[in-house]
């Protein structure tokens, strides 16, 4: 089992990235939130979750412990795949999920791409209290073992990669790039995390 990844980060996509671990490249899927962290050149760790498949073997990266640990609880849902796992970590942080766990608010799960009513019930009832109540969490995906302070980005390349994460998530461009526009107004210095979840949100609300 593949836990994690510590190396230098080779390639950087919209929605995976590549990092070499003795000398092999391991390519894995992650949130824009994990990505925005890893920065080519550069030496970094990430938590993984593989998943095992007849034809392949796939790695999805996490920010932290809490990210992995509700991603691989969100695969426990019935008619919940690793896809749609991971876009939910996109749209809503652990404790966000959490909240709406709480509350029972399925219109706030629902605002996961691949996610409608029958599913956020399913969630609602399957996992139940199983995530805890809403904890702050600080870790992110570091260097060595300091951590990575994100560097700001224009923002012509932050639209750019919040526009290709969308499409990635199966999203039309055109749809993508009026909800990003909308996104940058509302969030004018906001990161690609915080405009990615947002746009998600205005996407998901005119389904």
């Amino acid at each position: 089992m593949i836990s994690s990844l510590s190396g230098e980060v080779l390639e950087v996509h919209p929605g995976s990235a590549v990092i070499e671990v003795g000398g092999m490249g391991f390519h894995f899927f992650a949130t824009a939130n994990t990505l925005s962290h890893l920065h080519i050149g550069e030496s970094a760790r990430v938590l993984t979750a593989l998943i095992v498949r007849e034809d392949a073997l796939i790695l999805f990266g996490f920010a932290d412990a809490d990210e992995r640990d509700v991603f691989n609880t969100l695969l426990g849902v019935s008619g919940i795949g690793a896809k749609t796992a991971l876009a939910a970590l996109a749209v809503l942080s652990p404790d966000d999920l959490r909240g709406a766990l709480m509350a029972k608010d399925e219109k706030i799960i629902c605002k996961v791409p691949g996610i409608g009513p029958k599913v956020a019930k399913r969630i609602i009832l399957e996992i139940g209290d199983k995530l805890g109540a809403p904890v702050s969490s600080s870790a992110i995906v570091g260097t060595d073992k300091s951590g990575v302070e994100g560097t700001e980005q224009s923002k012509p390349m932050l639209q750019s990669d919040v526009l290709a994460a969308l499409v990635n998530l199966g999203w039309h461009e055109r749809a993508a790039q009026a909800a990003v526009a909308e996104a940058v107004l509302e969030l004018p210095s906001g990161d690609v995390p915080q405009v990615l979840r947002l746009a998600l949100q205005i996407l998901g609300s005119r389904r």
